[in-house]
């Protein structure tokens, strides 16, 4: 079964509006409209009038929001050789992690472990594939609940010094490391949470990018710490790779740039007719 999105068109107008501060009252007040069309859009409404006053008010792009309440766009599925993605339930919720291996050497690296690690040592094996060291993205719990059945010979697990997790060794973001015959640059993404980072990963058929919650299909994780910087640090770290780079976000289904630039409702910017 394809993984859902994680974010539904409700998800992203209220994330805007935290990220504003743009309750109801305030929003309506912004788009010179009754708080009670507010009300009617969220339960379901499909005023197209309505979703263009609140995208404008919120920085959205009108289609694309509009075609997240149509359920009309998923991404296409990624396949990349070198590239696993595992996904298991955590409470009411799924949380993604990753395996990249060098085809050549078999050398391998896990990006977070998702609430259940199992798989993906079970998958390693069946590849016959050396796990070389653990990455996390970010210390949110449901990205390090499992650790240690990860953690198999002692390997390395690194996290960035902004956001320090016991037992892994820190890391500057723009440090690069090395997997067999890959290249891993660090990239700090920070918004969501305050260490944030996305490890873009060269060598494969195509850029990798490991973005944790910074973004992800048509939608981006809620700025908890800063709204601006979650904004920022994803055009500039993310949305400027090249367009067949893979996105691996932390929850919901692989994409990759070009799609999240035509698809995504926050960054109007890159639609040829962004509102």
């Amino acid at each position: 079964m394809p993984i859902p999105l994680e974010d539904n068109y409700n998800d992203v107008i209220g994330k805007a509006q935290r990220g504003l501060n743009l309750p109801d009252d305030a929003l309506a007040a912004r788009i010179g409209m009754p708080e009670s069309v507010i009300t009617k859009l969220k339960e379901g409404s499909m005023d197209e009038i309505v979703f263009d006053k609140i995208s404008r008010a919120l920085n959205l792009h009108t289609g694309a929001l509009i075609a997240m309440a149509k359920k009309d766009w998923y991404p296409d599925p990624v396949r990349l050789a070198g590239l696993e993605q595992f996904n298991t339930p955590y409470e009411d919720y799924t949380v993604n992690a990753y395996v990249v291996w060098d085809p050549d050497t078999k050398l391998a690296a896990a990006f977070d472990t998702g609430a259940s690690a199992k798989p993906m040592v079970d998958f390693i094996a069946s590849k016959g594939l050396k796990l070389e060291a653990i990455y996390l993205t970010h210390t949110h719990p449901d990205h390090v609940a499992d650790i240690a059945t990860l953690r198999t010979a002692n390997q390395p697990v690194y996290s960035c010094n902004k956001e320090p997790w016991d037992g892994t060794e820190l890391f500057d973001a723009g440090h690069e490391f090395n997997l067999g015959g890959l290249r891993i640059e660090t990239k700090q993404t920070s918004g969501h949470s305050r260490g944030g980072i996305t490890y873009i990963i060269h060598g494969l058929d195509e850029r990798v990018a490991i973005v944790g919650d910074a973004l992800f299909a048509s939608s981006m994780g809620g700025g908890m710490v800063s709204w601006a910087d979650a904004l920022a640090t994803n055009r500039r770290y993310i949305l400027a790779n090249p367009e067949n780079t893979v996105i691996c976000p932390g929850h919901g289904p692989m994409t990759t740039v070009g799609q999240e630039k035509a698809h995504n409702p926050f960054y109007p910017e890159y639609k040829p007719s962004a509102s």
